[in-house]
């Protein structure tokens, strides 16, 4: 029996990556989450694999999310592993558009993964293909203190815009700040961004500008920032939200001070190490918007893509198709607190998994995020964006007209 290498290490960088070559018969890969439930549940896996599969040797590399993402497009090239963690949507465009991603179709077809991934399957989908197999993947929405929201007479969660106005009045009548968040790293305003145009204007419209088939100057796209603005207005925001984390920001909610956080299922196991416990925190979809248009969701999806470089493709192909077993998703993703995206998989009895799942299973069509759908200098453009509005929504006209000008050299 070969023997199984695993290296890890928190900041593994492109040089770390680059020096890790495959020898024949070896099955080489490069993760991307070091956190301690990530990296046991991905472990795990491999173990599995391992144990139906004695004669293949596993290198597995290890680094933090942003060595990886500084490190891809280096090893893509220079040195490829086998297989690599990556996004899926727009996030993998570049490399399949430069060719150093796999196309993996005929996987999709033997296997019947259209059927068992169908949810997911258009964010994996490029040019009629499919190019990887998501692992996981995990609800937004709106998490918040259901003890605070019963001290402010709040008996029902909000269902629609009138209602989260109404709310947000009862709270500060009682001195709480609506929502918190921190948007030192801007994603967190894109995801209010997200939430806010798909139940203004719906997915399509998500997506179409993401694609850059709408302009920011729009008239539907104006409309999401005018309810930002009404929003900013009757709800608001904790103060120096600029300055702060998202783990920042989970003090004001910790603390009973904010009452709500439109956030990723990912921070419930941070805000339970706050202090909070399952009877003090809830969850609910961010309302509708727009009266009768189909209830879209964020759920953005991690993958496993095979480079084109790749020395080991066969094993590779064999890896993948042993990860997308349900038993092995369920396993997995109980092990990190998320969902499962094979439909086959069962989901972890956590009341905020079962509320995910029922909330992404029923959504009219799922949303990678603004920073995994659209480009990356849009992405980084915009996010600047929103969070300059936040700040200052007086210069919005200015904000906009800016993003076209980005918008226009990006999809040029």
């Amino acid at each position: 029996m070969k023997r199984t290498i695993l290296k890890t290490g928190l900041a593994m960088g492109a040089a770390a990556f680059m020096a890790t070559s495959a020898l024949a018969g070896d099955l080489v890969i490069n993760f991307d989450d070091p956190n301690p439930a990530p990296k046991k549940g991905f472990e795990d896996a491999v173990a599995a694999f391992k144990a139906e599969n004695p004669d293949v040797n596993v290198t597995l590399n290890i680094a933090d999310r942003e060595a990886h993402k500084t490190a891809i497009r280096n090893f893509l090239s220079a040195d490829a592993p086998d297989i690599t963690a990556w996004y899926p949507g727009n996030r993998m465009a570049p490399f399949v558009n430069a060719g150093q991603f796999e196309d993996i179709s005929d996987l999709w077809e033997s296997e019947g993964w259209s059927d068992s991934f169908s949810a997911i399957k258009p964010t994996m989908s490029m040019n009629g293909k499919q190019w990887g197999v998501p692992y996981s993947y995990y609800q937004w929405g709106i998490y918040y203190r259901k003890d605070v929201f019963e001290k402010a007479g709040i008996t029902s969660e909000p269902s629609n815009w009138g209602e989260l106005l109404d709310a947000c009045g009862k709270l500060k009548e009682a001195g709480v700040t609506p929502f918190t968040i921190g948007t030192k790293f801007l994603w967190t305003a894109a995801g209010v961004f997200d939430y806010l145009n798909l139940r203004t204007n719906g997915y399509d419209v998500h997506n179409d500008l993401t694609a850059g088939k709408v302009k920011y100057t729009d008239p539907r796209i104006k409309a999401v920032f005018e309810n930002w603005k009404e929003m900013l207005d009757k709800c608001s925001f904790v103060d120096n939200h600029a300055t702060m984390s998202w783990q920042d920001a989970l003090a004001p909610f910790a603390q009973g001070e904010a009452a709500m956080y439109v956030m990723g299922n990912f921070a419930v196991a941070a805000m339970k190490d706050a202090g909070l416990s399952n009877d003090q925190i809830d969850y609910f979809p961010f309302p509708e918007i727009t009266a009768g248009l189909p209830r879209a969701e964020e759920a953005p999806a991690d993958a496993l893509f095979i480079p084109a470089n790749a020395k080991n493709k066969e094993d590779a192909r064999k890896f993948l198709k042993f990860i997308a077993q349900p038993e092995i998703q369920s396993k997995w993703n109980k092990t990190i607190g998320q969902l499962p995206p094979n439909k086959n998989a069962s989901v972890g009895d956590d009341k905020f998994i079962q509320q995910g799942f029922e909330t992404v299973s029923t959504a009219a069509g799922l949303a990678q995020f603004y920073d995994r759908d659209a480009p990356a200098e849009m992405a980084k453009a915009g996010m600047e964006g929103f969070q300059e509005f936040m700040l200052k929504p007086e210069r919005l006209d200015a904000i906009l007209e800016r993003l076209d000008k980005v918008q226009k050299r990006v999809y040029k």
